[in-house]
C-alpha cells in the first residue's frame, strides 16, 4: 500500500508541475509515507531528523512533509520533524498546502492545472514506478482490529472501491504494457461493492484480454470462502502463489492478537486451497506457493505456544515466511500489555521459525529442477544475467547470452539449481 500511495503522490506532484528529484538531497519536496504497524518502522522515521537537519544546511527552502499510516499519539513528536503532517485520504487537497510550505499560493511558478482537483484518493491516477508490475488498490482501510495493529485507527474502517474504476484501471494498465497487476488492500479478500464480492472481481479482470498475470495482498483467513478459493483456482490468470499470514501457531495467541480463527481452520483452509489447485490447474501450477506472515515473541507466548508455530510450520511446509519479532505499539491494545519476551528470546524464536523454512522452501524448489519456466524479468545486472519471479513468486537468477531482453519481459528459463529461497537457470 506505501508504493501504491507513493505513486499516486507522484502523480499528484506532476500535475501541478513538480518533478521527481534523483535523490532527497537534491529536493524542494520530501514526501515519506509511512508505515506504523509496527514500532521498528516508526523509529526509522523517528530517526530522518538529522538528515533533514543535514539537507536544509546546503538548501534552507527544503521542506518535508510525513503522511501514510501514522498514529495520533505520534503526531506531536513528528511535527517537530516535519513541515507538515498530511493524511493520505485527502491527497486531492494537498496542492494548496504544497503551495503553502513553499510559500507561495501556487505549488509551482508555472503551475500546471491540477485533474485532481475534487476527485478522491481512488480517482487520482498513479505514476507506476515499474511500467510492467502494477498496483491496483481495491480497497483501503480494515475492519478487523488485530490487537498488534494500528491500521484500523490511521487508515480508518474498510473502504472498498467502485468495481468499474478498478476495471477501467486494470484495462488501461495491460493496454500500456502492464505484465503483472497487484490488487491492494488491508483486507484484500473482504472486498464488495454492491453485489459483487473479490471472487467476482477476480474473474472479472482474469476475462481482460491480454498476456499478464494477477496477483493479490495482503488477504485475510476469515474470509476466504469457497467461491473465492474456486475463483483463484479456475483463473488462468491469477498465479499460483498466495501469501495466507497466520501470525502464530497457538490458539491462545491468536485469540490474544484479536485473529477470529483456530489452527485447526486455518490448516483445513489451506488444504482446501491447496486440492482447488490440484484441481484446476496443470504442471506446476498443481502446486501452489504458500507464503505467510509470522509474529514471534508475542506478549506472554510461552516456550510451548511457540512450539505451536514450530509445528505448524513444519506441517503446512510453506515455502516463504515474513517474520517479525513482535515490538510493542502504542495506540494498540498489545501495546497496554507487557512485552514479557527478551529481545534475544524472539530472535532465537525467529531463527528457528526461519530455519525451519529454510528446508521446506528447498525441498518445494527443487520440483523446479530441469523444468523450464516462465519469468518476468524486473532487473538486468552486468549485462549477462538477469533476475525475475515466476508465476509462483519463486526469484529466478539466470544467465543469459542475449542483450535483447528488458526488465519486463516475459522469458523462458531452465531450472539448473534450487536453493531455500531462489532459483538458478539459464534463459532458453
Amino acid at each position: 500500500m506505501n508504493r501504491s500511495d507513493a505513486e499516486r503522490i507522484a502523480s499528484l506532484f506532476e500535475s501541478v508541475g513538480l518533478k521527481l528529484a534523483d535523490k532527497m538531497e537534491n529536493s524542494d519536496i520530501a514526501v515519506v509515507v509511512m508505515c506504523s504497524v509496527r514500532q521498528m518502522a516508526a523509529d526509522r522515521v523517528f530517526g530522518m531528523e538529522q538528515k533533514f537537519k543535514q539537507i536544509k544546511k546546503s538548501n534552507p527552502k527544503f521542506k518535508s512533509i510525513l503522511t501514510g499510516c501514522i498514529v495520533k499519539n505520534d503526531k506531536e513528536r513528528f511535527a517537530k520533524i516535519f513541515d507538515r503532517i498530511l493524511d493520505i485520504k485527502t491527497l486531492s487537497q494537498w496542492p494548496e498546502t504544497i503551495g503553502t510550505i513553499r510559500g507561495s499560493k501556487t505549488p509551482t511558478d508555472q503551475q500546471k492545472p491540477c485533474s485532481c482537483k475534487g476527485a478522491d484518493y481512488f480517482s487520482i491516477l498513479p505514476k507506476h514506478s515499474a511500467k510492467f508490475s502494477i498496483t491496483i488498490p481495491i480497497s483501503k482501510g480494515c475492519d478487523n482490529f488485530c490487537t498488534y495493529c494500528v491500521v484500523p485507527y490511521t487508515r480508518g474502517p474498510l473502504e472498498s472501491r467502485p468495481y468499474q474504476d478498478i476495471l477501467k484501471e486494470a484495462r488501461s494498465a495491460v493496454e500500456a504494457g502492464g505484465k503483472e497487476i497487484w490488487l491492494l488492500g488491508q483486507n484484500v479478500n473482504n472486498y464488495h461493492d454492491n453485489n459483487i464480492d473479490f471472487a467476482d472481481l477476480l474473474r472479472s479482470i482474469n476475462d481482460i484480454p491480454g498476456n499478464f498475470w494477477i496477483r493479490f495482498t495482503s488477504p485475510h483467513p476469515k474470509d476466504f470462502d469457497d467461491k473465492a478459493i474456486e475463483s483463484m483456482a479456475q483463473c488462468q490468470k491469477v498465479t499460483p502463489y498466495l501469501n495466507l499470514p497466520i501470525q502464530s501457531g497457538d490458539d491462545a495467541i491468536l485469540k490474544a492478537m484479536g485473529r477470529p480463527y483456530t489452527v485447526a481452520g486455518y490448516r483445513a483452509l489451506v488444504k482446501k486451497i491447496r486440492q482447488a489447485f490440484k484441481k484446476y490447474r496443470h504442471g506446476l501450477e498443481k502446486e501452489i506457493a504458500i507464503s505467510t506472515d509470522v509474529i514471534v515473541g508475542f506478549p506472554g507466548e510461552t516456550k510451548l505456544q511457540f512450539s505451536n508455530t514450530a509445528k505448524i510450520f513444519k506441517e503446512i511446509k510453506y515455502d516463504m515466511a515474513y517474520i517479525s519479532q513482535y515490538s510493542k505499539r502504542a495506540g494498540t491494545v498489545a501495546g497496554r500489555l507487557n512485552d514479557n519476551i527478551p529481545r534475544k528470546e524472539k530472535k532465537i524464536r525467529e531463527e528457528t521459525i526461519n530455519d525451519i523454512v529454510k528446508i521446506t522452501a528447498l525441498d518445494h524448489n527443487k520440483i523446479y529442477t530441469g523444468k523450464t519456466v516462465v519469468v518476468l524479468i524486473d532487473s538486468i545486472k552486468n549485462g549477462i544475467y538477469g533476475m525475475g519471479k515466476t508465476r509462483s513468486y519463486k526469484t529466478v537468477k539466470f544467465v543469459f547470452d542475449k542483450s535483447n531482453i528488458n526488465p519486463g519481459d516475459i522469458v523462458e528459463v531452465t531450472i539448473e539449481k534450487a536453493q531455500s529461497f531462489g532459483l538458478v537457470g539459464k534463459l532458453q
